[in-house]
């Protein structure tokens, strides 16, 4: 995790608003999700841009061609404003960075994602 004085001021407003909602402090919560940028992913020479929150593997709203890739493998969704990657229990996992993750991740330029043999990258979040 890196220092709270390293993260924009949107990654500490939404960390703040998570924190606030798990300890019950619904005062201090945003009452309004700031826009959400859309996400642009390069795979090999295609870019693809989303708005809404989707899924990637053989049968997702990003369809991958790849024998590694479970048929709906990891999910990508925006949570206040950030994007965010997800594995859902495929059974090759999803790696971020070149390190298999195990729980929602952030995401954000130049971030490689790996699903299967297929890699991505992360032109804008």
């Amino acid at each position: 995790m890196p220092p709270w004085e390293s993260i924009t001021k949107q990654e500490q407003e939404a960390w703040t608003a998570a924190v606030s909602v798990v300890a019950g402090q619904a005062g201090h919560t945003l009452t309004e999700a700031p826009d959400t940028r859309p996400l642009v992913i390069q795979v090999g020479d295609q870019r693809r841009t989303f708005h809404t929150d989707f899924t990637a593997g053989r049968e997702g709203n990003l369809a991958i061609d790849d024998d590694f890739t479970s048929s709906h493998h990891a999910r990508f969704q925006t949570v206040r404003g950030l994007w965010y990657v997800e594995d859902l229990g495929s059974t090759n996992g999803t790696s971020l960075n070149g390190r298999r993750i195990h729980a929602a991740q952030l995401l954000k330029k130049r971030d490689k994602i790996r699903i299967g043999h297929t890699v991505m990258t992360v032109v804008s979040a």
